[in-house]
């Protein structure tokens, strides 16, 4: 930005301030006032920074404030409003704007203010603006603290500050181009501070008790003067080159030397420059060229060895979210008086400060007096200084401070948060791993001075350290972490740098476990393991008591003794109502509201054998809550009574808490509603090294591995022996070469083999040929090893790679179940036969509990029985609910107000259990609703329908079936309750059966029929074989699972490719794939085989044509109605028979549920389908989705009936 496009009022200001003469520099009389409102105006600027960004283009700074600092330091006032002005404008980028902005706009202006921040950096590299501030604090902190004003400390505050902004800012490194021994920008202001003398009064605020209130500041300072240090290489300046450093370049010379020596020979194998155009084409027999030729090479034959298909083709582009993460830190050699200065440094801070200063680091970060994330300036300053004492002349008192278990602790505790963080908070997933690398370094260190400590020749720090690491290794966290690391680790949030740390920390960690473990002979470690929580019961849902018998057949051994005493007390008139109240008159509860824990009070006395009390409550509780006969009615007779009695104690209420157990927790209920539904269950076990080994044996954790071996020419021989340790535990000491059998590690190999400098690489071309040799070994007796190259193992897969296929089906649990034997499906059979018509017990609960074979799930007995042919469906074995289902007061109102607002809607109960809060059945709404007077007759409450049929559109079936079924109207509408709840709370899994069965037949015949005409007739063809097919191997095996739709010819493949056709295969149920990792459309795996079988049949091409007088609307109907009219008759007249039946006591309830509820599942649905619309069908699915016993099946016929009528009429 210009200085003319400054604005004019901030111009003035500026010239307000005075002007440079020579070296002098004047200031004018406003001068002080000019500064004021120059913060004035910083502290107005709007977004863009516009006031910074003109004050950094007119050099206020270097012209106007540095002079006015150094020439005027006596005007104390004026030098309080420079100084504050100064710590304004040299605040970081990251500060003014938040954080790096992703628009461009303002990325620019960004990338402006920052530009201005290195200005402001390299003018402030001069000893005397130090020195003018080193001498101000001085004078201030030689102060004491009573004679120290407010004004003073801010003036210290503000010093500090105006450092740290000048040391944060970041080099420039396009602009400075600085190679290491050289004085960069920062190497120039390090030197300034130490030339005034700061740096030993920052050594005396880290040391002075009586100036810990500046620790923080001081440390953050401190990190930002070694930013770009490495401490071990601080440690040896000035004390010549070791003989390790000298190997060390030896060998990096020698690697470069073989690789420019192949270069050379590379160069000389080729021909001269001198040659014709014409360099020659030549075909490469063997090698295919994109069609089935062999492939044509129009180059040199030197050329040949680097001919790849990927020559000339544009690279993929990889989107930002996918690209690895850039290396933020760079380390570099400052000049070496800067790095004396800073040896220096560092030996005086260890000596004389860090213990102190960390200690009170360490308590202001854990009382929550520092800023957020302060605890990164601790950690990093914990693994530079302890690496510094370690690398110099290791001395553990002088870092005790950090040398304990609560350091690691600490460490570990914001390591795991770190990692939690960087999952949840994707947005600023970078920031998070960067916090999570210096935790993380900092680990590494405490690693590493422990092992530092077991060599040291005092036999008092050899046995602090084991201390320690017999805590550490205990701990199951400390070993844990590791893991967690390596299963988390993402290449686009977390840079290379950090995978590195990971794994010397984690070869570290595990060299010195297998060292204690091996000089322990036996170590005992903690070990910690979730076990599930019961969610804690709401006020709805049962809850068993204490004193309840766990089983419905004690239950029925305890009722008898019940019924005799209930017989001779029953007539009693001296049992008086008066003698038991049924609620609690001094609750909070209302006695509304008490009604469940009268029921509950009522069982209580059940169960405790007394069951004069239990009859007496009942009739205090009928007279109290008189509303919806849920104690019984008025005019309830003695058998009736008994037989509600019983049905009281069988059912499962809801219980509260004791009233002691509610008192003592009362105050920690909320905190229970948020408790973890885990209880971590602390034990002990002996601790196996191999054992802990082998959780490294995963696929994720080998990725990691390869993914750093990748950059093997840029690793240290460190970080490479590292590697190749980890690989070679899980190879050799674990016998799992096969994790490593994966096509990319072995083209590493490759690479390696074929790299000029490999003999720099023994250790990893031994290596290399150790696993190949392994798998070539294995590939002479499994073929199949090829293949299992282009894939990562884990161990189950490793292990049948070695011991061959199927080898795991016997002793795991995830595998396929085992198979039954003859013996064993006789026992089934014998004991399904023999339990399944008893009623009060489940009899798949009974078949596991006598059935003696290998362990068995109930999944697996249902499927079986199915399979067998001894039931037709899973739903048959579905657990039933309670019958008893009270309401509240609150409840009711809400039901009255729902039923006066929707009175006068076409939908009067679908409106009602749309909108009700206490989700209830429809049998159960519709009851209460003529319980309470709202209603007179179920008839009002059906959808009023609009006419779709007309009358003779209908066969004639059909009309005798609803006159038949109009002359027992009045005998259905006396069905039991009970049996209707039955059939309105089965679970709603024969809903998706019914699903394509009704409308959707008919669309998917209209479908057929456009597509037949379009000319796909052998594709529809193709499909309709497809489902079938599907159908009877899903009937063979038993189970489901998604199958893909493969089209082999072109022809199908155009099919396919067809929106109509697609919009089929939507109808049918087959759904699209999924995006990026499917290829074909799948037969869903809901579909039964008899609904494979119906969809297969309505693609068949029609052989007539619809009658004139069939309704448009409903296409296909005359067909299906002359298909099943006569199986609907039979089957309605069945069921009405066993109606009539049940109603006069001569069927048996076992007779009934089977014969019954078959009929019902097979005629309901179907007539439901012929009248009802895809809209009504969808409104009314919670009444027509099972059907158990065929009484309620012919309620349902009754309300078509109904229908029929109003449509005739």
């Amino acid at each position: 930005m210009d200085l003319f496009m400054m604005n004019c009022e901030l111009l003035a200001t500026c010239s307000a301030l005075g002007y440079l003469e020579g070296d002098t520099y004047h200031k004018e009389p406003d001068c002080l006032e000019s500064v004021k409102d120059l913060i004035r105006y910083l502290r107005h600027e709007d977004e863009t920074r516009d006031v910074r960004q003109q004050l950094g283009a007119a050099q206020i700074l270097q012209s106007d404030l540095l002079p006015i600092l150094t020439q005027h330091c006596q005007d104390k006032p004026l030098f309080d409003a420079v100084i504050r002005l100064m710590v304004n404008l040299t605040q970081p980028a990251l500060i003014c704007f938040g954080s790096v902005p992703k628009e461009p706009s303002f990325r620019h202006h960004f990338l402006q203010v920052l530009a201005y921040l290195q200005a402001y950096k390299e003018a402030f590299a001069s000893e005397k603006a130090f020195g003018v501030l080193s001498e101000t604090l001085y004078g201030l902190l030689q102060l004491g603290w009573e004679d120290r004003q407010e004004e003073d400390n801010l003036l210290i505050e503000r010093i500090l500050l105006l450092v740290r902004n000048l040391l944060h800012v970041p080099a420039s490194l396009d602009q400075e181009k600085r190679i290491d021994d050289d004085a960069s920008v920062h190497d120039q202001l390090l030197w300034a501070i130490h030339l005034s003398g700061l740096d030993d009064l920052l050594l005396f605020l880290a040391s002075s008790p009586a100036e810990q209130q500046w620790s923080l500041h001081v440390l953050e300072i401190i990190s930002l003067m070694f930013r770009d240090q490495n401490p071990e290489q601080l440690a040896g300046v000035g004390q010549g080159r070791v003989a390790q450093e000298r190997s060390t370049d030896v060998a990096e010379l020698e690697v470069l030397r073989q690789r420019e020596m192949a270069e050379k020979k590379t160069r000389a194998l080729q021909r001269g420059n001198r040659h014709s155009r014409f360099g020659g084409s030549y075909v490469v027999q063997g090698l295919k060229s994109i069609g089935e030729r062999d492939l044509i090479f129009h180059k040199g034959l030197h050329n040949l060895r680097n001919y790849s298909s990927d020559l000339g083709k544009q690279p993929r582009r990889v989107p930002k979210r996918r690209q690895a993460a850039q290396e933020l830190s760079i380390q570099r050699r400052s000049a070496l008086n800067v790095r004396l200065f800073l040896r220096d440094f560092c030996s005086e801070f260890l000596e004389n400060c860090y213990n102190r200063l960390m200690g009170l680091v360490k308590d202001n970060l854990l009382r929550e007096k520092a800023q957020q994330h302060d605890e990164t300036y601790y950690m990093w300053a914990l693994a530079f200084f302890m690496a510094f004492n370690r690398a110099a002349s290791f001395r553990p008192g002088l870092v005790s401070e950090t040398l304990s278990v609560r350091t690691f602790h600490f460490i570990e505790q914001n390591l795991t948060n770190y990692y939690e963080m960087m999952l949840t908070d994707r947005k600023e997933a970078s920031s998070w791993a960067r916090r999570m690398h210096l935790a993380l370094k900092a680990y590494q260190e405490l690693l590493a001075t422990i092992n530092e400590m077991d060599m040291s020749p005092d036999e008092a720090v050899r046995e602090s350290s084991r201390i320690i690491k017999n805590n550490i290794f205990y701990v199951m966290e400390y070993r844990e972490l590791f893991l967690a690391l390596f299963r988390k680790f993402d290449e686009r949030c977390q840079p290379r740098s950090f995978l590195r740390d990971l794994v010397e920390t984690t070869h570290l960690f595990l060299k010195m476990l297998e060292r204690f473990c091996r000089s322990r002979g036996n170590l005992v470690v903690q070990n910690k393991r979730k076990k599930r929580k019961k969610k804690k019961k709401a006020l709805g849902q049962p809850v068993a008591s204490g004193n309840a018998p766990c089983s419905p057949g004690e239950l029925e051994a305890v009722w008898p003794s019940l019924a005799e005493q209930l017989q001779c007390c029953v007539q009693d008139p001296e049992l008086s109502l008066d003698s038991m109240v049924p609620f609690d008159a001094a609750s909070e509860v209302p006695v509304e509201e008490q009604r469940a824990e009268a029921m509950v009070r009522i069982q209580d006395c059940l169960l405790a054998g007394q069951a004069p009390q239990a009859l007496t409550l009942l009739r205090s509780a009928r007279e109290v809550w008189p509303e919806g006969d849920v104690f019984g009615s008025q005019d309830i007779s003695p058998e009736e009574e008994s037989q509600l009695l019983k049905q009281i104690l069988s059912a499962p209420l809801p219980r509260q808490q004791g009233a002691e157990e509610r008192g003592a927790e009362e105050e920690e209920e909320e905190e229970e509603e948020e408790e973890e539904l885990q209880v971590v269950q602390v034990s002990e076990k002996e601790f196996n090294f191999l054992d802990y080994l082998k959780r490294f044996a995963s696929s994720t954790v080998i990725r990691a591995y390869v993914l750093l071996l990748r950059s093997y020419q840029q690793n240290s021989a460190h970080t490479n022996h590292c590697i190749v340790k980890m690989l070679h535990r899980l190879a050799h000491d674990l016998k799992m070469e096969a994790l490593l059998f994966q096509l990319s590690l072995f083209c590493l190999f490759n690479r390696l083999f074929s790299d000029p400098a490999a003999g720099a690489y023994k250790e990893l071309v031994t290596f290399a040929k150790y696993i190949l040799g392994k798998f070539f070994a294995l590939a002479a007796v499994n073929q199949k090893a090829f293949v299992e190259l282009l894939f990562w193992k884990n161990t189950a897969v490793v292990r049948e790679m070695t011991e061959g296929y199927g080898s795991m089906d016997g002793g795991s649990s995830s595998r396929k179940p085992p198979m039954w034997s003859p013996e064993e499906e006789a026992q089934l059979q014998e004991l399904y036969l023999a339990h399944k018509d008893v009623e009060g017990q489940d009899v798949v609960d009974t078949i596991l509990a006598h059935l003696n074979t290998a362990p068995r799930t109930r999944k697996q007995v249902i499927h079986h029985l199915v399979r067998l042919g001894l039931a037709d469906s899973v739903k048959d074995f579905q657990r039933k609910g309670t019958h008893i289902v009270l309401w509240t007061e609150d409840q009711e109102l809400e039901l009255q107000r729902l039923f006066e607002e929707f009175q006068d809607s076409d939908d009067i109960l679908g409106h009602i259990m749309k909108n009700i809060t206490a989700k209830r059945s429809r049998a159960r709404i519709v009851d209460k609703l003529l319980a309470l007077g709202l209603v007179a007759e179920r008839r009002q409450l059906y959808k009023k329908r609009q006419k779709k049929l007309a009358p003779s559109s209908l066969p004639n079936g059909e009309e005798s079936l609803t006159d038949f079924c109009q002359e027992d109207l009045q005998e259905e509408e006396n069905l039991s309750e009970e049996e209707s709840e039955e059939d309105e709370e089965k679970e709603e899994g024969s809903e998706a059966e019914q699903a394509p069965q009704g409308s959707s037949v008919l669309l998917t015949e209209n479908l057929g029929q456009s597509l037949h005409q379009e000319g796909f007739s052998a594709s529809l063809l193709w499909l309709q074989n497809c489902l079938i097919r599907v159908a009877d191997d899903r009937e063979e095996d038993g189970y489901s699972q998604a199958v893909p739709l493969v089209p082999l010819t072109e022809e199908n493949e155009e099919a396919m490719e067809s929106k109509h056709f697609q919009q089929l295969l939507h109808k049918l149920g087959v759904r699209p794939p999924a995006s990026g990792q499917e290829t074909f459309w799948r037969i869903s795996a809901k579909l039964s085989p008899n609904q494979l079988r119906k969809l297969a049949a309505s693609l068949s091409q029609p052989e007539e044509e619809l009658q004139p007088g069939l309704d448009p609307k409903v296409p296909g109907e005359q067909g299906l109605e002359d298909e099943h009219q006569e199986e609907h008759r039979a089957q309605a007249l069945s069921a009405l028979s066993l109606a009539r039946k049940k109603k006069a006591g001569l069927v048996s309830p076992g007779e009934e549920g089977i014969a019954g509820g078959k009929e019902a599942l097979k005629v309901a649905p179907k007539k439901r389908q012929l009248l009802d619309s895809d809209e009504e069908q969808e409104e009314d699915e919670g009444s027509s989705k099972a059907l158990e016993l065929g009484a309620p099946g012919i309620q349902k016929k009754k309300r078509f009936q109904i229908e029929d009528e109003d449509e005739n009429d």
